[in-house]
């Protein structure tokens, strides 16, 4: 069993709103429009039934079984369909890119040390113009999960010869925890 399916099962999902993150609706109503999406992952999928219900062809992935099944019964219940994957991200690769990216959790989830390998698995799964919606997670603390995305490391990670970032000030989206995330839409080059 992986860490992650351990915490469902063990109930421990303190990052799981149980409704979409408000930040999906703002993205929704600014332009995010029916296009084919990735949600890397995805956990219970809240965004996957959400976007599925408004015509976009969703592929969504995560490790942990408990959230894939959930998932799964959700989609049914919605009378909806998208692609749910089972198994690592970083050995998955899509047959064609995406034109986006909803990118809500699985960065401050990995180890800090897998991040460049996550970032060039966002730049190869978007065609060139596509869009990366980024949700960064504001700790302010050491160690993780969730791990602290700094402002400043994140322009680094997301840098100028793969992405270029939207001029617009950040969404602020709260959690209960008392953190927060920084929304962000980055265009691939």
């Amino acid at each position: 069993m992986n860490d992650w399916e351990q915490r469902y099962q063990a109930g421990e999902t303190g990052w799981d709103r149980a409704a979409c993150s408000p930040a999906l609706a703002q993205w929704l109503e600014n332009g995010l429009s029916p296009c084919r999406i990735m949600i890397p992952g995805c956990g219970r999928g809240y965004e996957v039934v959400e976007l599925a219900r408004r015509g976009f062809a969703v592929t969504a992935i995560d490790i942990a079984p408990s959230a894939i099944a959930h998932l799964q019964a959700a989609l049914h219940a919605a009378d909806v369909t998208a692609e749910i994957i089972s198994g690592d991200l970083f050995d998955y690769k899509p047959d064609v890119p995406f034109d986006a990216i909803y990118e809500q959790t699985c960065l401050c989830a990995i180890r800090p040390n897998q991040r460049g390998a996550y970032e060039a698995r966002l730049f190869e799964w978007l065609n060139p113009g596509g869009r990366l919606y980024a949700l960064f997670m504001q700790t302010g603390a050491e160690g993780g999960p969730p791990f602290h995305c700094d402002l400043l490391a994140m322009r680094k990670l997301f840098d100028a010869s793969h992405w270029q970032w939207s001029e617009h000030l950040p969404l602020f989206v709260p959690q209960r925890s008392g953190r927060f995330e920084l929304g962000y839409q980055l265009i691939r080059q």
